[in-house]
């Protein structure tokens, strides 16, 4: 499950990994190499027919890849129907099970703290 170079994602999504095989794809958090607390580049897709990028910046810890693994033709907006594999989510977040973890990033707010994590997803073409 390794993207640090490109890779197509659908390229090794039903290989013989018992990850892969469990979750029916992707739908696992990658822990982020951040080297400060301020927005850092989480992630770059590219659609090389359409040149069209997306990258995502954030301050959190993690990111969650799905591949929409349990769609089943879902009636979306506008009749949209959302198909298996039709798509896939990039969703920043502290780690599973984080609260229980005592070396995992805290993602509790307690009364009185200020919640400050900003994400942002960044469109363009080549």
């Amino acid at each position: 499950m390794d993207f640090r170079s490109k890779t197509a994602i659908g390229a090794r999504i039903d290989a013989d990994f018992c990850q892969l095989r469990y979750a029916g794809g992707y739908d696992h958090n990658w822990v982020l190499r951040r080297t400060g607390s301020g927005l850092e580049l989480a992630a770059r897709v590219e659609h090389a027919p359409t040149g069209r990028v997306m990258e995502v910046l954030t301050t959190k810890p993690g990111i969650q890849f799905y591949t929409g693994n349990y769609l089943d033709g879902v009636a979306g907006k506008g009749g949209a129907k959302y198909e298996w594999r039709g798509g896939f989510c990039l969703e920043t977040q502290f780690f599973p099970d984080s609260p229980h973890q005592a070396h995992f990033p805290c993602p509790i707010l307690r009364a009185g703290e200020r919640y400050a994590h900003s994400t942002i997803y960044q469109f363009s073409t080549k």
